[in-house]
């Protein structure tokens, strides 16, 4: 990233809360398709509705400027890694709460933090590294590993984390090299050809009213990943990770909300120790 970037911290963790709430959405959204409807399809659509809305909106205006990448073979592996997070995410919410599945990915804060300060040159401080550690910490509190059986379909998420991860530094990187609208449009096009080429695979025909949904995923993806990208242009990647955990607790809610999974005592703990490590973060991101 270019050393000469202001960074704004505020306008960015404001965007990284308000896109958590509208992807852990999305996710309740492919839950309920899910009941119908094969993990492959939901994410197909989540990914081609979303590659034809950015075309649409900003296609008019830009022509076919935001379509070149500057690093295109860059942009190909950002994409497939976010294909990779969806896909096991989808896979596994057909077995587990989506909060628990959300509060697995969401690992991947800590990863970012890691990678952030090897690939990008980022500072990492004391109080990084305690807000990571509170986040770690309210995960785990959702897990509850060694109070229930292991499901193996908990690996999915936590292989999807990795991969999450590397998508927010690729993301980060990005920021001065390619235009945020070239980086919202590769989100998600290679995985909608790759899905629509492998389509008979696995097609099973839309009831009437799924049709809406399934567009409506992709207006949601495409809100909240174009507010994450904006984000991780204003801010530092490490800064703002442990704010990503936001989306373990709308999941939560969601998952309440929408399918009945109860919260407890788990949910009240990650809620505080989140928030605790986010405002931990915004103080070890101030300037000294």
């Amino acid at each position: 990233m270019p050393s000469d970037t202001p960074s704004r911290p505020l306008p960015a963790i404001v965007l990284v809360i308000t896109a958590c709430g509208v992807l852990a959405g999305m996710d309740a959204l492919g839950k309920h398709l899910l009941q119908h409807l094969p993990a492959a399809q939901v994410v197909w659509a989540r990914y081609t509705f979303h590659t034809v809305l950015v075309s649409l909106l900003f296609g008019l205006r830009h022509h076919h400027a935001f379509l070149r990448p500057t690093h295109p073979w860059l942009q190909l592996l950002r994409g497939l890694c976010l294909l990779g997070v969806t896909l096991g995410i989808y896979l596994a919410l057909r077995r587990v709460p989506l909060g628990d599945a959300t509060a697995i990915l969401f690992l991947a804060p800590v990863l970012v933090t890691l990678l952030a300060g090897r690939w990008l040159g980022e500072p990492i401080r004391t109080l990084h590294w305690l807000a990571l550690g509170l986040g770690l910490a309210g995960v785990l509190a959702v897990i509850r590993p060694g109070f229930r059986a292991f499901d193996p379909a908990l690996l999915l998420p936590l292989g999807s984390a990795l991969l999450l991860a590397v998508y927010f530094v690729l993301t980060r990187w990005l920021h001065g090299r390619d235009r945020t609208l070239t980086t919202l449009f590769h989100t998600t096009v290679a995985g909608s050809l790759v899905l629509s080429l492998t389509a008979p695979l696995y097609w099973v025909p839309p009831q009437p009213g799924e049709w809406p949904l399934l567009a409506a995923m992709g207006l949601l993806g495409a809100s909240g990943h174009l507010m994450l990208i904006r984000a991780f242009h204003l801010h530092q990647a490490s800064a703002l990770s442990p704010w990503l955990n936001a989306q373990v607790l709308a999941a939560a809610l969601y998952g309440l909300w929408l399918f009945g999974e109860p919260l407890g005592l788990p949910f009240l703990l990650v809620a505080s120790l989140i928030v605790a490590a986010g405002l931990l973060s915004h103080r070890a991101s101030r300037p000294s």
